[in-house]
């Protein structure tokens, strides 16, 4: 049994925390989150998208082999955490207007096993609130999960695992972190996941700044994520309990952590629009900004040394990663 010591509590850091004290050890994880479901990790933000082959379009190979992994391993640890409904695999749809279908196909060209194009009543079909006279693609395995409830249920079922929320790790070094309030905490390991607070260790790392929309829209019926394959930027759609839609996609290259602003506002309700035309009276709930912590490839890192695992750069990929890469990180320890 080791003594093992966690600096971040975003989904890797609480997926880590929930493996390792399943397995005996001894973990103790600091957060400056103030609780368990007090919002601060991107994972909060995120909408939740599986979706591996869509990600092909921007994303290294290896990101997509490490997404279909942890689309495998998703539905276990929902069902090991006794909530199996927190992650669903119905498949996600691609979808374009008519006047962007060629700037659609190059992109889909870059997919691997080229997504299938769904006639006109299969797409009535399978999402019948959607515009009839969009063209949509069926991407088979793809999911969703939900990033709130899943975030809470890591942390509230964790045994034994020593939560110290409300510190923030000050220096993160091999077999010791040392906290702001002055303490210091020893350990056989230490695991950095703590995204952008690990900018001092990690030349190169920045935030990526991403804007989301919450809208409760009553009757309106989207049963999958779907992603709008637009010429500046691509707009999704994930359903959410309680009839809301989630709607994001923006990524701007800016560390401004201020609220969502009013382009990306109108952009993205806009498109959403476009999408499902039954949202029309639909009410905007929520807006949310957040960073992602990203490397200049794009690509996660998992650095290792003796006492000290680092763990960073997922990008906006941090849920599409995360299982895989905490089974990958682990080998090496």
């Amino acid at each position: 049994m080791a003594t093992i010591a966690i600096a971040g509590a975003g989904v890797m850091g609480r997926l880590l925390a929930w493996q390792l004290a399943r397995e005996g050890h001894r973990v103790s994880v600091v957060d400056p989150a103030s609780a368990p479901d007090q919002p601060g990790a991107a994972a909060f933000t995120a909408a939740g998208m599986l979706s591996p082959l869509a990600e092909q379009e921007h994303a290294e190979p290896e990101v997509a082999a490490l997404g279909w992994r942890s689309l495998e391993l998703w539905p276990a640890i929902a069902a090991a955490l006794g909530r199996p409904g927190l992650v669903k695999t119905d498949g996600s749809l691609l979808l374009a207007h008519g006047v962007d279908v060629g700037a659609a196909q190059r992109v889909l060209a870059r997919l691997d096993d080229g997504p299938e194009l769904l006639n006109r009543a299969t797409l009535q079909m399978l999402e019948p609130a959607l515009a009839p006279d969009l063209k949509a693609w069926w991407l088979p395995g793809e999911g969703q999960l939900l990033p709130r409830e899943l975030l809470l249920a890591l942390a509230q079922q964790a045994p034994g695992v020593d939560w110290l929320w409300g510190r923030r790790a000050v220096a993160v070094q091999p077999h010791r972190v040392e906290l702001d309030d002055g303490r210091r905490l020893d350990a056989d390991l230490v695991i950095d996941t703590r995204g952008l607070g690990a900018k001092p260790d990690m030349p190169g790392l920045r935030g990526v700044r991403g804007e989301i929309l919450w809208l409760h829209a009553p009757g309106v019926v989207l049963n999958r994520p779907v992603r709008l394959l637009h010429p500046r930027h691509r707009v999704y759609l994930v359903p959410r309990p309680g009839e809301v839609i989630v709607v994001g996609a923006s990524e701007v290259e800016s560390e401004d952590r201020s609220p969502v602003s009013l382009r990306s506002a109108v952009e993205l309700m806009a498109a959403a629009h476009s999408v499902l035309p039954s949202l029309a009276e639909a009410r905007i709930v929520h807006m949310d900004t957040n960073l992602r912590p990203a490397l200049p490839d794009h690509r996660p890192r998992i650095e290792h040394q003796p006492g000290l695992l680092r763990i960073n750069g997922l990008f906006r990929h941090g849920w599409l990663l995360a299982p895989a890469l905490s089974e990958e990180a682990l080998r090496h320890v």
